[in-house]
């Protein structure tokens, strides 16, 4: 039965819905129509146009039970058209047709008031419950059930007037508004609906964090715990899909670009709520962006709105709509949301007008004082022990059925300091999930899965690259006279090169990866599927080609060792972090293999790894610009110190404004040739993404950008053979 109304909507009360004493169910069928908003019962034109629906009273009515449809196709209870009109469709957009199985010449009763905060729950049995809402029209499946309810009562043997003897199998409730609004959205909310499959309610999700989080502030928030727990607690405007890797809607149902790419307008969705119930709207999004831009506030997203070396203006235009004003074209403008969690203007106001923002939401806040648009929202904290987030009744994405979500009932993030103690606890199943594991701990959980009904997932190469680093800093005159000499030979490409061709990467991805890895020749890994350079040649070892380039810069060999032209003996060490067992296994290899080219055993470099959190070259700006603060083999470059060097900078920043994505391709292609050509950084190996999942997990998606396992923690859920936590 599909009632939608126009302008009405009921909160429905337990306490008022119908009770004993109704009319008994028959096999009598009148169509009813509700027609515009008037008064109960008017029968005069002019004051039922005049009238409003008014608030009060909940808008259910209770109907008699649906018995079991017959096997034949039942014939169409619509009445019939009026002559010289056409046929009136079952429901029109801006009024109803009920067609009511009742008992003898019993009318429909519609009882309307105010807003729903949630949906009517069953608490009487063998009872249809009908809620009128606002929305659209449920489509061509209306009339089928239409019919199916009538002929099914006409063939159920039933005498007027005397009640249904036989026990149904179910009951049967159509409700006509999202069924989220049960979970305390506004009838009139735009909620989000997803795609994916439809889950069960319930249970928790246990998950383990190396360290504590800093904070529960996202302006101030720059440590990885931090925003595991966040992004969980807060929204974005524009969200980044971590397995498409492009953009999607979120709090924003839709946007607009100018032409020049300078202004972009964005619809926000309407009748949403934070997770302590305060609506949300425009003031909120301005609120935010001038906390972020603050420079008193010291966020890390501040770097993010700067454009063109001005900050990004935000204004609102209604309470659903927002401009934003760029001082140049931003390619990437759209991608830049997804970090910026959207605040509570109605929370933080006071605290920023203070100077104290920065500080706020500080792990002792007190839960009800910290709301988000997340999913989840803050239940409680034990120092040292765990964090507990409770769902969201607010929350506005529902499923593909219409089921709110999420579907967990809690969270709990467990603070386990190590790796080697995560791996312990999930295998005796006191967590649930388990990411960015090493291939050694990967290889330890691989044997035991299928017993202790858990599954491990290899998800290839992420976006983190490992490469070896050449001192090549400018140095005070005087100042390490030792590294100075030696920087002679870094800054030479083909020394750089030669040791690019010396390095046996497929035998680091086989002893440090455990043959989960891949190699690389430039900086972009085969994860980032829309920006790598396909056309680039993979890597190989060859230790005449090192010699040869070697010869051509003027080293030779005596006495078995590697000499410069002034005849010093070519040596250098390798540093790189104790505490990664993988990454000093590489370091020991790219010794080994340099060893058989230079005949030495003492080296200086640094064996690192970079990883960005997302696939467009816009987040590599700070590694490539020669001005760029993670410009790590030559820092604090006034203006570029080499050619292509400078190459590098125009490419990066006209790839920056440049809006026509095949440009932007071809621009960054030229810039991977230039990092695999000159070798600034030698790249290695990628790393793959090694996570792991107790079975039973419904939706679990994980994705090789950051929140790996929880990227989609809304949609996760349990499935019933799975025996969700209590």
């Amino acid at each position: 039965m599909a009632l939608p109304a126009v302008r009405g909507a009921g909160r429905p009360a337990p306490e008022r819905l119908p009770r004993a004493g109704l009319p008994p169910p028959g096999p009598g069928h009148r169509p009813r129509r509700l027609g515009a908003p008037g008064p109960a019962h008017s029968r005069r034109r002019p004051e039922r146009a005049r009238a409003q629906l008014r608030a009060g009273r909940p808008r259910l009515r209770r109907v008699g039970p649906l018995p079991h449809p017959p096997p034949h196709r039942p014939p169409d209870l619509r009445p019939p058209p009026h002559p010289g009109r056409p046929p009136r469709a079952p429901v029109h957009p801006r009024r109803g047709d009920a067609l009511v199985p009742r008992a003898g010449r019993g009318r429909a009763r519609a009882e309307l008031g105010e807003h729903a905060g949630r949906a009517a729950a069953l608490s009487r049995p063998r009872v249809l419950l009908v809620d009128v809402g606002p929305g659209p029209c449920p489509g061509p499946g209306v009339p089928r059930i239409l019919r199916a309810v009538g002929s099914a009562s006409r063939s159920s043997g039933v005498h007027r007037g005397a009640p249904v003897k036989r026990s149904l199998p179910a009951v049967a409730v159509v409700l006509l508004s999202a069924p989220a609004f049960a979970q305390g959205a506004s009838p009139s909310a735009d909620l989000l609906r997803t795609d994916q499959e439809a889950g069960h309610p319930g249970g928790r999700l246990v998950f383990a964090l190396r360290s504590e989080p800093k904070t529960l502030n996202p302006v101030a928030a720059v440590d990885i715990p931090s925003k595991e727990v966040l992004g969980r607690l807060t929204a974005d405007l524009i969200h980044i899909d971590r397995q498409t890797q492009r953009t999607a809607p979120a709090l924003a149902r839709s946007w607009s670009v100018s032409p020049d790419g300078r202004h972009y307008t964005l619809e926000l969705r309407r009748g949403l709520r934070f997770s302590d119930g305060h609506p949300f709207d425009a003031d909120d999004v301005v609120f935010s962006f001038e906390c972020y831009l603050d420079e008193g506030n010291g966020s890390p997203q501040r770097d993010l709105l700067i454009v063109g070396g001005k900050p990004v203006v935000v204004r609102k235009l209604d309470p659903h709509r927002v401009a934003l004003d760029l001082e140049q074209p931003y390619a990437a403008a759209e991608r830049l949301f997804d970090s910026l969690a959207i605040l509570p203007r109605h929370l933080l106001e006071k605290a920023r007008q203070e100077g104290r923002l920065a500080k706020a939401w500080g792990l002792g806040t007190p839960p009800a004082e910290i709301a988000g648009l997340g999913p989840f929202r803050l239940r409680s904290y034990v120092p040292g022990d765990r964090l507990v987030l409770e769902r969201n009744p607010y929350y506005w994405k529902v499923d593909r059925t219409g089921r709110a979500l999420p579907y967990l009932d809690e969270i709990v993030f467990l603070l386990v300091p190590s790796e080697d103690a995560q791996v312990i606890r999930f295998k005796a199943g006191e967590t649930d999930l388990i990411s960015r594991l090493n291939a050694e701990n990967f290889s330890v959980l691989e044997g035991e899965a299928a017993a202790r009904r858990y599954r491990l997932l290899d998800l290839g190469p992420g976006l983190e690259y490992t490469f070896l680093l050449f001192n090549l800093n400018d140095l005070a005159e005087g100042a390490l006279p030792a590294i100075s000499r030696k920087q002679a030979w870094f800054r030479q490409t083909a020394f750089r090169q030669a040791v690019s061709a010396a390095l046996d990467r497929k035998g680091m991805v086989r002893l440090a990866c455990r043959g989960r890895g891949t190699p690389l020749s430039t900086h972009v890994t085969p994860g980032n599927k829309v920006w790598v350079n396909q056309a680039l040649p993979p890597p190989t070892r060859s230790l005449d080609r090192a010699r040869e380039l070697l010869a051509r810069a003027g080293f030779s060999w005596k006495d078995g060792a590697l000499q410069d032209g002034a005849g010093a003996r070519v040596e250098f060490t390798i540093v790189t972090n104790a505490a990664n067992a993988a990454r000093v296994q590489m370091a020991t290899i790219a010794q080994d293999d340099l060893r058989e080219l230079f005949q030495s055993h003492e080296y200086e470099a640094a064996l690192m790894a970079l990883g960005s959190g997302d696939v467009d070259p816009t987040s590599e700006m700070s590694v490539w610009l020669s001005s760029g603060p993670t410009h790590l083999w030559h820092l604090g470059q006034s203006r570029p110190a080499t050619a292509w060097e400078k190459e590098i900078d125009e490419g990066m920043r006209r790839q920056l404004v440049t809006l026509d994505p095949q440009e932007r391709k071809r621009l960054y292609d030229r810039v991977q040739e230039l990092v695999a050509e000159n070798l600034p950084l030698i790249p290695l190996i990628s790393p793959n993404v090694l996570v792991g999942a107790r079975e039973g997990l419904g939706n679990f998606r994980p994705a090789i950008l950051d929140h790996y396992v929880l990227w989609n923690a809304d949609e996760l859920f349990w499935r019933p053979a799975a025996a969700p936590r209590p």
